[in-house]
């Protein structure tokens, strides 16, 4: 595995902690955040939003700037959270976060997606109840599919949003610069919006980069950017740092 030398991708406190992850492997990496979350100014419908908190039979938290934002709004109109109401997550640490903070909450044990928290038993459990009703914590502009298909099952989905995601300013030809300077031969992206900035980013030397193995955190994400042109993608099923490493056992590290 040491032969890689990967691009990471994700906001810069995320780049930092699967930077060490991969350190611990003997594995380089160099960092170029494509994700800058902003945080939204708190508005009445927010307000009004967490202090119904008590009418959903389940919330579910789509990322961990959602959980850290959330629990903010928690500490000031939840001291007490309620003890029975059972919360989820797409993703591991997204859940630690919630667990962290004293919250009952389940996530899949296998695949970081919407598709495998829909198949959680606990979550069809929370919503059998005569009018479920779900709040969903997440960004600004994030997936619709999780929401649409609570709802093809009756379910009222309310959203909370929370930040937005943006792509940070960097000069026109950092990307190649970064890649040729540290001799990189993989890069990594953690959700559809960072490999969608990535190709803003690249711009006009996008064919160059689309040679390079590029390792993507779900299927849907893996189909986006075969779409794109990405000739090499491998689907890691999860955004983790133990998701990554478990696929790059498996890979082999094209020459420089």
């Amino acid at each position: 595995m040491t032969a890689w030398r990967l691009l990471l991708t994700r906001p810069a406190e995320e780049c930092v902690a699967l930077a060490a992850s991969l350190a611990e492997q003997a594995i380089f990496s160099s960092s170029l955040p494509l994700l800058e979350i902003e945080p939204l100014a708190e508005t009445p419908q927010q307000r009004a939003t967490i202090l119904d908190l008590d009418r959903y039979c389940a919330v579910i938290v789509v990322s961990k700037p959602a959980a850290r934002l959330g629990l903010e709004l928690l500490d000031r109109y939840w001291p007490q959270p309620l003890a029975d109401q059972p919360w989820f997550s797409v993703g591991a640490a997204t859940a630690q976060i919630l667990a962290d903070y004293g919250l009952p909450v389940t996530c899949p044990p296998d695949g970081d997606d919407s598709e495998a928290l829909l198949a959680l038993p606990q979550l069809r459990a929370a919503l059998a109840v005569h009018t479920p009703r779900v709040l969903i914590l997440r960004g600004e502009g994030g997936r619709e599919a999780l929401a649409e298909c609570l709802r093809g099952q009756g379910v009222t989905v309310d959203y909370l949003q929370l930040y937005r995601r943006r792509l940070p300013d960097y000069p026109a030809a950092v990307l190649l610069e970064r890649i040729a300077a540290e001799r990189l031969n993989g890069l990594v992206v953690s959700s559809g919006q960072g490999f969608a900035h990535l190709r803003q980013l690249a711009a006009d030397a996008w064919p160059e980069l689309a040679r390079l193995p590029l390792f993507v955190p779900s299927p849907r994400v893996a189909e986006l950017a075969r779409a794109a042109g990405a000739q090499s993608v491998v689907d890691c099923r999860g955004a983790s740092a133990a998701a990554l490493l478990a696929v790059l056992r498996t890979q082999s590290a094209p020459a420089l």
